[in-house]
């Protein structure tokens, strides 16, 4: 806006008579606010009087001097505009005693006298916002009063305007002619309300919203009261009105205001209909006294929680009052403060939420389904049980589905055996393996008990749903009458129990129904709908699956069982010596059955090999190897051979014994030989666990009879070459002999006893013996106590163990024995012990027989021995007789022609003996033979 000239110097303005006879006033320079450019600005020299405007009775003259009496009265003590900064400071900044320009407030009529507490006025409010500044004019367009809030909105200082025509605030010549027309009009019609623009004191336009009042003195003369406002705060503000009144009226959430006691100042007609309560009965009351108690109880708690401590509440569902549409509501509050900080109330939006909360009920309830599956898929993914499957689903859906739940089984599933080919029909056999229930009872126990047989008709819910495998629904007591069969008396407690809604559905596996889940719902529980029996139809679905993995399981189980058992020792010998116990123990989880075995075999001269084994692997295949490899080890072990050797040959077999061409056989073997004559034990092992000797603590004592107690003792483990596993090679086997003690106790085992996850094999072993150093009443309690020490985290294997308690045999029996010069003599006097000895022990009709075969053997070692040879015999069963002498390799029969003069005497033992062979002992060998003691058995035609 340009500018119009510079202002007087002098700050009142002239009388107006003496306007023109006053000089042009001299350019002054504008202080601004002290230190800045001085700009030198130029007005129009003041005129004379104006007319006095259309339609306003002129007033006589008055002195000038009684018009700036009252401009001085009105704006207080004149002081230089150099002192007085362009800006004046804000009101609530000065003094309560005076006013911003120095001049004492006067109090309204009414106001409390000096010394009382005066309210200070509220700070932040909306003329800060909107500020609105006052401008006196006379009917001329003259200045008569410039307010504080106009200096602030425009920079003119009233000293600088009072007087001069508002024209020069206007500068645009049409701006000024429309100020004209609004004062005409004002004082035409009393009023006028528009938009200008204004010059500021740095001459920049500001738009203005302005509203003009004519207003009288007491002595009847015209002013104008000009109301200015900065136009753009105010379109603001009325755009944010309009933006509130449209979303209170038209927002389609409920809006609530509440004052500070809680009482409704505005609702909109959302909320009253949201409510059912008309917008005028909320004004004025409280919540509780609009909504029903249950409903507002709550909702009163949450508004004076955010009143008191001004946090809002967001988003909190609550149910729709009973006054209202059904549904669900979403309220948030928030407390309401003015600018200065003071709590006014609270205001509250209510959303209607219903759909939004039936959508996520939705969802919840089907994540609660998903759970519910994942859950009991983990729970029986590793059960190989079907009574323990049967279990677990029937547990599962009480009481998240229903209250009450069985499960029923085809008996084929719960033996494991094969399933039916043909349909079912009422002689199907069904057990109920698998029952929950919210509660117990009487008329529970009837209607859930576990392991009961269950009958039903063909026309029957049971009887269709086995024979279709379709599920069924059921509700109201007709259809739950044709649950099995008519009088069933789990019918009849059903009822007593208020069962009122029932899911019949299949359990299927292979396109075979092998069993029914039976839930029901009782008392005020919704009965079932169609959601609820698609989802019984998934959890039976899995659970048909687990439950034919189970049966295939048991049936495969009991299999390689059979097949194991088969191949284990049927009967265990007690031979001349040795009094043996034994357990086997099959693995705990899968078909864990397979490769452990044990084996007591005689061998001749009262001897007793003990054997325990472990082949590497589970199951049928590695049972099939154990099988293989006891045969050979008892095949080998009817040669006599050292155990040693006999290991050796069943390493080479290793190859033909293995599981399959394309998998090695790995197996590891203890095999111990023990002699009750000499009392001596011979041990050589394949990679196993070392075997423990429990020595009795008075072991020169007289021998224990079978049967008899264990008195315990001090238990070492023999310490014996490792040697490699079988199958492995490479790695020599060899023997250890030992004297054992009379009465000691010999425990061989296999690795799942001893071994754990976490502990080392030492751990196992030390236990084993701190068990056996215990006395007990007989071997077979101290298999059992072993057994009870197993611990519950081992690993899932198979368990062998055989106890062995070693002695001098039976007393009474007859032995005589002795040492021979490698000289011809040692033949005759060979034959004449043997005749005495078989006189003495009454079996003179032995003797010839005795000589002859005692006299081939003796000439065959003297003829090829050079050192000592050693005759024994022990009248037991038989007569057995054996020859030994230091050569190490052993003799082999020939087939003599009619005309050779030797080699018969092998061929007189094969023949004439009852059973012959030859073994290696130490760095010799012993060849024996047994006679029938009763002639009869002998067989002469071999």
């Amino acid at each position: 806006m340009r500018r119009t000239g510079a202002l007087p110097d002098h700050p009142y303005p002239a009388a107006a008579g003496h306007a023109a006879h006053e000089p042009e006033a001299p350019s002054v320079s504008s202080t601004g606010d002290g230190g800045g450019e001085r700009r030198t600005r130029r007005l129009p020299r003041r005129g004379t009087q104006r007319a006095a405007a259309p339609g306003v009775p002129a007033r006589p003259s008055r002195p000038a001097g009684s018009a700036s009496a009252r401009a001085r009265l009105r704006r207080g003590p004149a002081r230089p505009s150099a002192d007085r900064p362009s800006q004046r400071p804000p009101l609530r900044d000065a003094p309560a005693s005076a006013s911003g320009r120095g001049r004492p407030i006067l109090p309204f009529p009414g106001t409390p006298t000096a010394g009382a507490k005066v309210a200070e006025p509220a700070r932040g409010s909306l003329f800060d916002v909107v500020k609105v500044a006052i401008a006196i004019l006379d009917t001329s367009g003259r200045v008569v009063l410039w307010s504080p809030a106009a200096e602030d909105m425009l920079g003119w200082p009233s000293e600088l305007l009072v007087g001069r025509s508002i024209d020069q605030l206007i500068g645009d010549a049409e701006l000024v002619g429309q100020a004209r027309q609004a004062i005409q009009e004002t004082l035409r019609q009393g009023s006028w309300h528009g938009i200008t623009r204004l010059a500021d004191r740095e001459g920049v336009s500001v738009p203005v919203e302005a509203r003009i009042s004519l207003l009288v003195d007491g002595d009847g003369t015209p002013f104008l009261q000009v109301a200015l406002a900065d136009a753009r705060t105010v379109a603001a503000v009325e755009r944010d009105l309009a933006v509130r009144d449209a979303l209170f009226e038209q927002s389609p959430l409920g809006i609530a205001v509440l004052d500070t006691e809680l009482r409704y100042t505005a609702v909109n007609r959302t909320l009253a209909e949201m409510n059912g309560v008309p917008m005028e009965d909320h004004v004025g009351r409280t919540t509780g006294e609009t909504l029903p108690e249950r409903a507002a109880d709550e909702i009163t708690a949450i508004q004076r929680q955010v009143l008191a401590t001004g946090e809002p509440v967001i988003d909190v569902t609550l149910a729709a009052p009973v006054t209202a549409r059904a549904g669900f509501r979403s309220i948030s509050y928030s407390r309401m403060t003015d600018r200065a900080g003071r709590v006014l109330g609270i205001s509250g939006t209510v959303m209607d939420v219903t759909e939004r909360y039936r959508a996520v009920s939705k969802v919840e309830h089907a994540r609660r389904r998903l759970s519910l599956l994942n859950e009991f898929g983990s729970r029986i993914g590793d059960l190989l049980d079907a009574s323990r499957i049967a279990q677990e689903l029937a547990g599962a859906v009480v009481p998240r589905l229903a209250d009450y739940s069985a499960v029923i089984l085809l008996q084929a599933v719960a033996h494991g055996d094969d399933l039916p080919r043909h349909g079912h029909d009422r002689r199907t056999s069904l057990l109920q393996l698998g029952t929950a229930s919210v509660q117990d009872g009487p008329e529970v126990e009837v209607m859930l008990r576990r392991g009961a047989r269950i009958t039903f008709t063909e026309e029957s819910a049971f009887g269709r749903v086995l024979r279709t495998g379709i599920p069924e629904l059921l509700t109201g007591k007709e259809e739950s009458e044709d649950l099995s069969y008519p009088g069933d008396p789990k019918t009849q407690a059903a009822q007593e129990l208020g069962v009122h809604s029932r899911l019949v559905v299949p359990l299927r596996a292979r396109g075979i129904v092998i069993g029914l889940l039976v839930v029901s719902r009782a008392g005020y529980r919704e009965g079932f709908d169609r959601d609820d029996l698609a989802f019984a139809v998934e959890l039976a679905d899995r659970a048909g699956s687990s439950l034919d993995n189970a049966r295939l399981y048991s049936r495969e189980r009991a299999a390689a069982l059979t097949l194991q058992r088969t191949l284990l020792p049927q009967q265990v010998p007690q031979p001349p010596g040795v009094e043996v116990a034994y357990r086997y123990v099959p693995g705990s989880s899968g078909t864990e059955v397979g490769g452990d075995w044990f084996d007591v075999i005689p061998l001749p001269g009262d001897r007793t090999a003990l054997v325990v084994g472990d082949v590497m692997g589970h199951g049928l295949r590695a049972a099939a190897t154990m099988g293989r490899l006891r045969t050979a080890v008892r095949v080998l072990a009817a040669l006599d051979l050292p155990p040693e050797i006999l290991l050796r040959h069943v390493n080479e077999l290793a190859d033909d014994l293995a599981q399959g061409p394309d998998e090695a056989l790995l197996a590891t073997c203890v095999y111990a030989v023990f002699d009750p004559v000499r009392r001596r034990l011979t041990v050589t092992k394949a990679g196993h666990i070392p075997p423990v000797l429990i020595v009795p603590a008075d072991a020169d004592g007289p021998a224990p009879s079978a049967g008899g107690p264990l008195p315990g003792g001090t238990g070492t483990v023999l310490d014996l070459p490792s040697g490699a596993p079988l199958g492995v090679g490479g790695v020599p086997f060899e023997s250890v002999q030992m004297d054992i003690p009379e009465g000691a106790l010999l425990a061989l085992c296999t690795d799942g006893l001893v071994e754990s996850r976490d502990k080392d094999l030492d751990v196992g072993l030390g236990r084993l013996i701190a068990v056996l150093e215990q006395p007990y009443a007989s071997i077979q309690q101290a298999c059992e106590a072993v057994l009870d020490t197993m611990e519950q985290g081992r690993e899932p294997d198979d368990v062998a163990l055989l106890l062995a308690r070693l002695s001098h045999g039976e007393t009474n029996t007859p032995t005589a024995g002795w040492t021979l010069p490698a000289e011809p003599t040692a033949v005759s006097r060979a034959r004449r012990l043997v005749r005495g000895t078989l006189a003495e022990w009454a079996m003179e009709h032995l003797t010839d027989t005795a000589e002859l075969l005692v006299s081939e053997l003796v000439t065959n070692s003297v003829r090829y021995a050079s050192a000592p040879i050693g005759v024994r015999l022990t009248l037991a069963d038989t007569l057995l007789v054996e020859i030994s002498d230091p050569l190490p390799d052993p003799p082999r029969e020939r087939h003599a022609a009619e005309a050779d003069e030797g080699g018969r005497g092998l061929e007189l033992v094969r023949r004439l003996a009852l059973r012959w062979g030859a073994r290696a002992e130490g760095m010799g060998k012993v060849v024996w033979f047994e006679l029938p003691l009763d002639e009869t058995e002998a067989d002469w035609t071999r």
